[in-house]
């Protein structure tokens, strides 16, 4: 399973922003000699990269060391990617859009950062949609956060407030699929 360099971009953001050069250089220390290798140099946010040992691994090692091994540190990090990533132009047409128009495009926003990976969504209504990752080989708690995190801060950029995402269902815990329901409201 791969994952575009795009998405690994936020991480060393997100840590420099949140805990220093000093909290980002113990982080760097931490990960294996690759995945530094790839993190002290700039990312080409076109490549792909294996996904385990570049995202799941350094999002571990992010979530022991900052956040008490609390998978959501990864939430947060997956809020700070959908700020990072609808920014400039993307930001300006997400705001255009619904909360509903911008996850009803989650398959092809999913496909193009990972691979292979599919998400199908069987629910949706002006305040409420369910999606469902069904194809992703080797999912990560770490992963699903990151994925819950970036579209709750990405509904909240659409527009959409007291957004909730629950993760009903987790491949990881031997379920078929990775569910999110997610609600939100529409400011006036």
């Amino acid at each position: 399973m791969e994952v575009k360099g795009e998405v690994l971009l936020s991480i060393p953001l997100f840590i420099l922003k949140k805990f220093g050069k000093k909290g980002y250089d113990n982080w760097l220390e931490t990960l294996s000699p690759p995945a530094r290798k790839v993190f002290q140099a700039p990312i080409d946010k076109t490549k792909w990269f294996p996904l385990e040992s570049m995202l799941v691994e350094p999002s571990i090692a992010m979530c022991d060391m900052f956040f008490n091994k609390s998978a959501r540190g990864a939430w947060e990090c997956g809020r700070y990617s959908a700020e990072y990533g609808l920014k400039g132009i993307y930001k300006v047409l997400v705001k255009l859009s619904s909360p509903q128009v911008l996850v009803k495009k989650a398959g092809a926003i999913l496909l193009n950062y990972y691979d292979p990976s599919a998400i199908e969504i069987p629910e949706s209504d002006e305040n409420h949609v369910v999606a469902r990752i069904t194809e992703f080989p080797d999912m990560y708690k770490v992963i699903e956060y990151r994925i819950a995190g970036w579209m709750e801060r990405a509904i909240e950029v659409c527009g959409g407030y007291n957004v909730t995402v629950n993760i009903t269902k987790s491949l990881t815990d031997g379920d078929r699929c990775t569910e999110y329901t997610i609600t939100w409201r529409k400011k006036l």
